[in-house]
């Protein structure tokens, strides 16, 4: 299994609204695109200082349907139209994981 963590920090200018229409249109995408496995994403609940805003833990069965997932136009779509506009910092890393 394949692990994929994305954290955002949004530029000031971000609103409540925004990140709603952001988290939307990501939880959209698992009933769009069958190669997507578990799929979470949510807001900071602002507990610990110097947390990211934001975070995407998905898991896929390989590196290929993570591929397809990266590269798929409706996942682009939503990149482009809500999360690109507001990144003001991103990390990002896939790693392995043990399915049991």
């Amino acid at each position: 299994m394949f692990r994929h963590v994305v954290l955002f920090r949004w530029t000031p200018d971000t609103t409540a609204e925004h990140v709603e229409r952001i988290t939307t249109g990501l939880r959209a995408l698992p009933a769009q695109i069958p190669e997507m496995g578990t799929y979470r994403c949510g807001s900071d609940l602002g507990i610990s200082d110097g947390a990211f805003d934001f975070a995407v833990v998905a898991d896929f069965a390989d590196q290929a349907s993570w591929l397809t997932y990266r590269d798929h136009p409706l996942h682009q779509q939503v990149i482009a139209d809500h999360i690109a506009p507001h990144i003001a910092e991103r990390a990002a890393l896939q790693y392995e994981i043990d399915p049991t």
